[in-house]
């Protein structure tokens, strides 16, 4: 028997008893000292940790599973010598096909060319489109090759800036190696790389002086790749055109903050990752390891503390 703690509701893991039916669920609450019965192999949890991980770790906790895909915020030193998986790349199809929507509504100029009176012309527009533009990605892991696949059949010119030195895992994507490079060229710049000590704050006054004048910029990565004060000088003085923005920093962003109100921004609360089935898609990697874990093997999906995804 796998006696799995879990700080996720288990109405969410019906999945897991169907799949893996050795595995016994017991729900754990985020706040406090867990009940005196509270014993476990594995912790499944949330991507930021629990204020009390630290206790519940300490009853019998092997191996850690995070729900989720970013795990910049996730407490490392709790973790002692137990390894951390996750989520990664779970929520790529509905966040390409996000991806894929904000550009397409950028280039289509929706939802400001719906007419409510008769127009002043039928049959004429000035509208874009994404066959024949530059995307620019900054990130290739499951999420940029998820919007890289897309955009090329909508025949995109493809360019990726990547930290690995691998080769591009799909052919017409090319790779480079310099961001000033990559954001010179780019008609969309969409952002899908994690958060490190050396991607924080890498959209900065430097590189957006450098930027195709007018660009759409994209994050569905993390708010913390972004220096927002920059950004708002860009998109003031129009070398950002449109900023269609998933992800901000702080989250929740406070009330009253610039961002929702700037004309030329389109944020949404952190949701690009909905579809139907996407907690399914999210436990996937999960269900993947406890069966990995109950036959001794080697666990997937594994996190380096080191570089922090």
């Amino acid at each position: 028997m796998l006696r799995v703690l879990s700080h996720v509701p288990l109405q969410l893991l019906d999945r897991v008893r169907r799949e893996v039916p050795e595995a016994e669920l017991q729900f754990v609450p985020m706040q406090g000292e867990p009940a005196p019965d509270v014993h476990g192999d594995v912790l499944l949890t949330h991507a930021k940790g629990s204020p009390n991980l630290a206790a519940v770790l300490a009853r019998g906790v092997r191996w850690v599973h995070a729900y989720g895909t970013g795990v910049n915020e996730f407490p490392f030193d709790a973790l002692g010598d137990r390894p951390l998986t996750c989520s990664r790349g779970s929520s790529a199809i509905p966040i390409s096909e996000w991806v894929l929507a904000v550009m397409l509504a950028a280039e289509k100029k929706l939802p400001e060319s719906w007419i409510h009176e008769p127009p002043k012309h039928w049959s004429i527009a000035a509208l874009g489109g994404l066959h024949g533009r530059t995307l620019g990605l900054v990130g290739l892991g499951g999420i940029g090759e998820a919007v890289a696949t897309r955009a090329l059949a909508f025949g995109m010119r493809v360019r990726a800036c990547r930290r690995s030195d691998r080769p591009s895992p799909i052919e017409g994507v090319e790779l480079v190696r310099d961001l000033r490079s990559l954001v010179a060229a780019a008609d969309h710049l969409v952002l899908a790389a994690a958060v490190t000590r050396e991607t924080r704050g890498l959209i900065d006054d430097e590189v957006l002086a450098r930027v195709k004048r007018g660009v759409h910029l994209v994050n569905v990565a993390r708010g913390e790749l972004v220096d927002q004060d920059a950004l708002r000088r860009a998109l003031d003085d129009g070398r950002v055109g449109l900023a269609s923005l998933d992800c901000v920093h702080p989250e929740p962003l406070p009330a009253g903050h610039w961002l929702y109100s700037h004309p030329k921004v389109r944020l949404s609360p952190h949701t690009s990752w909905s579809m139907p089935g996407a907690f399914d898609f999210l436990i996937e990697p999960f269900i993947e390891n406890l069966r990995r874990y109950g036959a001794g093997e080697s666990l997937a999906h594994q996190v380096d503390r080191e570089l922090g995804y």
